[in-house]
């Protein structure tokens, strides 16, 4: 008989315990949510003579997006979720009111795409604030040795990084002696200038520099132009080409008067990324990003890319989402980012220059990654690209909060 009370009052218990089963409320309070605003100042390109290549309007965003995803895929796990608010625009003035409105909202963190005078009044108006800016498009050596900005962030590759990339495969492979060829707008220039830096750093001998002032339609003359621009007094190894906007670059391959490689602009690129790299996992983020913007990731994505992924890394890491405690982490020297590149990526304290190997690649292959084998450095060899601390005028402790 007591053994049937006992069973009766058992099966009365969990009836009751199914009936109105009992459910923790959810802590909302426990949801890290981080919001980054992704601004971009819409810059009209000059026409380019040849028309080979145009970039995809939605470059940049893309990756960022895929950032969002990739991260909320593991922010799920951690009560974390990450928003991006995109805006582009036309004019300069409306891109400043609109930073300014997102910090005075709360927002802190912010992705922007915008020429280097911007970058730097943004820079000037963020000073004595706690925000973050990830420059993910501009890549003037100015910005990494000369004019600092404290408040910002480079995820993209420095000019001098990519011809130090080159530089050192050029000396590697004892292309000692360079013809150099640029066009004639600023950028070009400065293309000229980074390689010139990176042969006296190297120890190449530029043994011709010529300036290209053609304004002809190479599609129906470059086997004619090419070859006499090429032509030098002195014998060289290899071509080096700084045309940022592809006005002629892609036609010296094949058409030198001496048949040599071309670096530089065309033929042998360094890029941060290039749909080509699937080491380290790289291929699985190649088909993630076709499978969203059914197109290949190009540089402008991956630089987007890695910025998100920053500041998630931060708050996985710290399990906050107090700004300035991610902002003092990610400009640390204990962050690290997995990249896809085979090594971590860290930020250089002095410039706020993100580290990374340099992929040196053709159209359709990938011909060698810099750091070369054999370059040393005293702390890492990801700082033989682009300016060391030693090289920059940039204040390390003007870049702490």
């Amino acid at each position: 008989m007591e053994n049937v009370t006992t069973l009766l009052r058992s099966l009365c218990f969990y009836s009751l315990l199914y009936m109105n089963p009992i459910q923790a409320a959810p802590d909302k309070s426990a949801l890290i949510e981080i919001h980054i605003s992704y601004l971009k100042l819409n810059v009209s390109q000059a026409p380019a003579l040849s028309n080979v290549i145009e970039q995809a309007e939605d470059s940049g965003l893309q990756g960022a997006q895929l950032a969002i995803n990739d991260s909320n895929t593991t922010g799920n796990f951690l009560k974390q979720a990450f928003v991006l608010h995109y805006k582009d625009f036309n004019l300069k003035q409306e891109l400043m009111a609109q930073i300014a409105l997102d910090v005075k909202d709360g927002q802190q963190l912010f992705i922007v795409d915008a020429p280097m005078d911007t970058l730097i009044e943004i820079n000037r108006w963020a000073e004595g604030r706690q925000v973050l800016i990830f420059n993910v498009n501009e890549s003037s050596d100015l910005l990494r040795y000369q004019v600092c900005l404290a408040s910002v962030l480079h995820t993209t590759p420095s000019d001098a990084m990519k011809s130090d990339a080159i530089a050192q495969w050029l000396l590697n492979r004892r292309f000692n002696q360079v013809l150099l060829l640029s066009g004639k707008r600023g950028e070009d220039i400065a293309l000229t200038d980074s390689f010139k830096r990176s042969a006296k750093r190297f120890g190449l001998k530029i043994v011709a520099e010529k300036s290209w002032s053609f304004d002809t339609d190479l599609r129906r003359s470059a086997q004619q132009e090419v070859p006499l621009f090429t032509q030098t007094r002195d014998d060289y190894d290899v071509v080096y080409v700084a045309d940022k906007s592809k006005d002629f670059a892609e036609y010296l391959p094949f058409n030198t008067f001496l048949p040599r490689p071309i670096a530089g602009s065309a033929g042998l690129e360094a890029l941060s990324w290039h749909f080509v790299i699937e080491q380290w996992g790289a291929a699985q983020l190649q088909n993630r990003f076709r499978a969203l913007a059914a197109r290949n990731m190009n540089e402008l994505d991956f630089s987007a890319y890695l910025a998100v992924r920053s500041v998630a890394q931060a708050v996985h890491q710290q399990k906050t989402a107090h700004y300035p405690a991610l902002i003092t982490y990610i400009k640390s020297n204990d962050f690290e980012l997995a990249a896809y590149k085979g090594r971590k990526l860290s930020y250089r304290h002095w410039s706020g220059q993100l580290r990374m190997p340099m992929a040196l690649v053709q159209p359709h292959g990938l011909v060698s990654l810099s750091p070369q084998t054999g370059v040393l450095h005293p702390n890492t060899e990801l700082d033989t690209l682009g300016f060391d601390i030693q090289e920059s005028q940039c204040d390390p402790q003007k870049r702490s909060l």
